[in-house]
């Protein structure tokens, strides 16, 4: 099959471009190279997916809604993954504008893309566990009521599945949208916690824990991730009935409490914390879970990778970087 895949440079979007050029699949990646983060580290995925069999890449901004549009390709996709999204919680207070542009103006631009096409595509999405907001009962199933979002990027991220809920009933495009929880790893993005803690760790620098600790994440192993959305990408969906959208979990269906991820990092790095116990920060929640019943029941879905052995490939990758990359590329 030939895949479009957006946000192809970032974590996500390329792990799951790489483990489909190795099963012999095509990929036309897009990607703005925006610089949220350091985008020499955006370019040193890209390039890795660019000396692969299969793989094109096309600079786009998908909010440049005529660009995407006009694309040549477009009649040539079989399905699209679309993961190019302002990621971020806290920076959504800062710049709410840029979450507009990319996770509502880009999705829309998706979806008209999906239906323009002379073969209408079959869409799969990233959504986010932000949507379940800190009102849900744990574990988070995803007919949830999730109608109080705690954060913009949240409230984009529920619009996204709105607007795809439309479009399935309007046009009969089949979607799938994925809610992803705290994927971590290996090649990962600098602005996540675990990759924040272990730099700082390792520094001897203080890290911020808010809500004095009193915070549980669902962290899901980027391997087993892309296990789960390549399951979907490849195989038929599960609808019901006269429903062509669905939505999905993934995470690892085990929360674990902050102050034991960072006693996990301790044991990994053999370094103690410095800890500054802070206030709960807007658009923070609690506890995320999720419930991956009904990714086990369609698609076979099983995590297996622990946070101690998830975080133990993190920090041997993150330290090996560091030594290659030299103490003046604070990203690596």
């Amino acid at each position: 099959m030939r895949f479009l895949v957006t946000g192809v440079a970032g974590f996500i979007g390329s792990q799951i471009s790489k483990a489909l050029l190795h099963d012999g699949h095509d990929v036309f990646g897009v990607d703005n190279l925006n610089a949220y983060y350091d985008v020499t580290y955006k370019q040193e995925r890209l390039h890795q997916l660019q000396r692969l069999e299969g793989f094109e890449f096309r600079r786009l901004d998908i909010a440049d809604h005529d660009t995407l549009l006009a694309l040549p390709e477009r009649d040539t996709i079989d399905r699209v993954i679309h993961l190019a999204a302002q990621a971020g919680v806290r920076y959504s207070l800062e710049n709410p504008f840029a979450y507009a542009d990319s996770n509502m103006t880009g999705h829309l631009a998706i979806l008209e893309f999906c239906r323009r096409a002379a073969k209408a595509p079959m869409l799969i999405y990233a959504s986010s566990s932000s949507v379940y907001g800190d009102d849900a009962v744990a574990p988070f199933k995803e007919d949830a009521n999730v109608d109080r979002p705690v954060s913009l990027y949240a409230a984009t991220k529920r619009a996204d599945e709105l607007m795809s809920q439309a479009y399935a009933k309007l046009y009969d495009i089949q979607q799938i949208g994925v809610r992803f929880f705290t994927v971590y790893g290996p090649w990962g993005r600098p602005d996540m916690a675990y990759w924040s803690f272990t730099d700082r760790i390792l520094r001897g620098e203080t890290i911020r824990v808010f809500n004095g600790g009193k915070m549980k994440r669902d962290f899901t192993y980027i391997d087993d991730a892309i296990d789960g959305l390549k399951a979907i990408a490849t195989q038929d969906a599960v609808f019901t009935g006269e429903r062509t959208h669905k939505l999905y979990n993934i995470g690892h269906n085990e929360p674990i409490a902050l102050m034991d991820f960072i006693k996990t990092i301790e044991k990994a790095t053999g370094k103690k914390a410095r800890i500054a116990l802070e206030p709960m920060q807007p658009g923070d929640v609690t506890e995320t879970c999720a419930d991956i019943s009904r990714m086990q029941a369609d698609y076979g879905y099983d995590p297996k990778i622990s946070l101690e052995t998830g975080i133990g490939r993190f920090v041997d990758w993150f330290t090996t970087q560091r030594v290659a990359s030299g103490p003046a590329q604070r990203s690596f």
